[in-house]
């Protein structure tokens, strides 16, 4: 709001009383002597802006932020609760939640890109344990919090329900009831789960049944194909196998020796031709020399005496000559033959073989040696289904056990008691809790009124309503004066603030906005002065009094002044406490 020119920062942690005035300077640097407006209420919103996210009254947050500078608001709280520091970052434009334990920031779960995550704000409130409307009634009373006793009944029982622990057994009776609901669950669940057994318990008889049909199928089977591979093997069994390749190995080596004998009596025949050719052609040749040698003509017989005579008579010798050559080599090429002929001998007889081909010799050989083996596998096979059925006789059958269903069922009625002794209004736990609460709670306030100096008597009943008195007349709350209802409203405050300090954790700090100046006489303002001084010296809590009476600043040490100046304010104190 006002705060915006640099970063401003107020310690809490003290164990006094301090008197927060304001001051308001004009442009000129001269003090206007106004108070209001400089920015004092802005502290305890800060403070409830940090740990709950909105201010104490119906504030837009974005109106928080400093009209001039219009962005970059950041409020920054570090509190310590059972011994361990925690640390709040909360700002505006641009939005932003930071939660620190120690230095650890913890992350969101859920979305924080505005600066709002609902889990972290939730983790904060179980942390401070009270919610923001408790906030207002027990740490930061002001004028704007509507009183208590002029809030709706259901408003009055809600918080004086979590402020005697009443909501705490709502809260656990809710626990409770999710509980009893996932004991309903399981009840169902393991209904389901003897239903199971009982349906698969009469479905065992009928699968034993039906592997005694598959086990007959099987060894039937068995049996066939054991006997048909016998039968196969015992005729295969039959044949010398060894024999039989023995013969087809000789009856090859007996059509190598016939092939041979037939190609060497080709080859005869034509080395006798061939020799037979060569013996005319001599012949011949030696005719036509010997007719040439007369000067014969060997075609026609005339005589020759040129030159002719001496050529073909020449070529003749020549041929001869090359023709008595190739005899001596076809005479020795049929030597060669015979001899080859006579060394392989006799052809003698073929040998019988069952197969036309050596490979069906072979191919029934390990025809055999498979057979075997299936056979041997085949009767080394064990029957599948007598482990099963055996094992389904003894084991299937499944004994249904209720040891889980009664205790179950127990834990549900025992779930179920509970949570009528936690939500029944007539529950003795109730009564006794909001008895012995509201005794101290009557106790307490009645001390804080006669201190303050109210005469009237009030006290809250069991049904949790409250009874106004003032001599033996009934009074409802509008019927107090103003001074009056702001005695009755701190009173109840600091009352309210013993019960949760008994009952949760102690709080050291307090803030009173202007409560004590609307239409508090100086006797009020004398006895409330009292009460803070004492409450700070004796307790040790840190208490803030927000005021306008500059009066008020010789009953205290220290005094926190708010000025405004030139739209901005700044806290000035005459103590060191930032």
């Amino acid at each position: 709001m006002s705060v915006g020119n640099s970063t401003q920062a107020v310690n809490f942690d003290r164990k006094d009383l301090t008197l927060v005035l304001g001051e308001n300077i004009d442009l000129g640097g001269d003090d206007t002597g106004a108070r209001n407006g400089t920015g004092k209420t802005t502290i305890i919103n800060a403070l409830s802006y940090s740990l709950y996210g909105t201010a104490l009254t119906n504030i837009r947050k974005d109106n928080l932020v400093n009209k001039t500078n219009a962005k970059g608001m950041l409020v920054t709280v570090d509190f310590e609760v059972g011994g361990v520091d925690y640390r709040i970052e909360r700002g505006r434009k641009p939005n932003v939640l930071k939660f620190y334990i120690g230095e650890q920031e913890q992350e969101a779960k859920d979305d924080n890109s505005q600066g709002d995550s609902r889990e972290t704000q939730a983790e904060i409130e179980r942390l401070l344990s009270m919610s923001h409307d408790m906030f207002k009634h027990i740490v930061a009373l002001n004028t704007y919090t509507e009183p208590f006793l002029a809030l709706k009944p259901n408003d009055q029982r809600t918080i004086i329900e979590q402020l005697l622990g009443i909501t705490l057994l709502s809260e656990k009776a809710e626990t409770l009831k999710e509980q009893s609901k996932a004991t309903k669950d399981a009840i169902q669940q393991e209904e389901f789960t003897i239903k199971a057994v009982q349906d698969a318990n009469k479905r065992i008889e009928e699968q034993i049944e039906n592997l005694q049909r598959r086990q007959m199928l099987w060894l039937t089977k068995h049996r066939d194909d054991t006997t048909k591979l016998q039968l196969e093997l015992d005729d295969l069994l039959k044949l010398d196998i060894d024999a039989e390749i023995a013969a087809h190995k000789e009856l090859s080596v007996y059509n190598q020796k016939s092939k041979d004998l037939a190609d060497l009596d080709k080859a005869i025949a034509r080395s006798e031709q061939d020799l037979s050719r060569e013996v005319k052609g001599i012949a011949n040749l030696t005719g036509d020399i010997a007719t040439l040698r007369e000067h014969k003509c060997n075609t026609c017989g005339q005589d020759l005496h040129d030159n002719k005579h001496e050529e073909l008579l020449a070529v003749k010798e020549s041929k001869l000559k090359d023709a008595e050559t190739q005899q001596g080599v076809h005479a020795g090429d049929l030597e060669a033959l015979v001899a080859a002929k006579l060394e392989l001998g006799e052809l003698g007889h073929q040998p019988k073989v069952y197969y036309d081909k050596e490979e069906l010799a072979i191919h029934h050989r390990s025809t055999v040696a498979s057979l075997q083996t299936q056979l041997t596998n085949k009767i080394a096979e064990t029957d599948p289904y007598t482990e099963q059925i055996e094992e389904m006789k003894t084991t299937a059958l499944a004994e249904i056990n209720y040891t889980n269903m009664n205790e179950f069922v127990r834990v549900k009625e025992h779930q179920e008691f509970l949570y009528k002794l936690l939500t029944n209004k007539d529950s003795y736990i109730r009564k006794r809790i909001i008895d012995q609460n509201l005794s101290y709670l009557n106790a307490r306030l009645s001390q804080y009124l006669d201190r303050i100096g109210l005469p009237h008597t009030v006290v809250f009943m069991n049904d949790l309503s409250v009874n106004i008195t003032e001599l033996g007349r009934e009074l409802d709350f509008d019927n107090l004066s103003r001074g009056e209802r702001n005695r009755l409203i701190l009173s109840l405050s600091w009352a309210f603030r013993d019960v949760w300090e008994s009952l949760y954790q102690p709080i050291n700090l307090l803030f009173i906005d202007e409560l004590v100046d609307s239409g508090m006489d100086a006797s009020g303002v004398e006895n409330a002065m009292a009460i803070l001084k004492k409450m700070s010296r004796e307790a040790h809590k840190s208490i803030w009094l927000v005021s306008h009476r500059d009066e008020l600043g010789g009953r205290v040490n220290n005094i926190l002044t708010v000025v405004k100046e030139n739209g901005f304010t700044t806290y000035n104190t005459d103590v060191d406490i930032s």
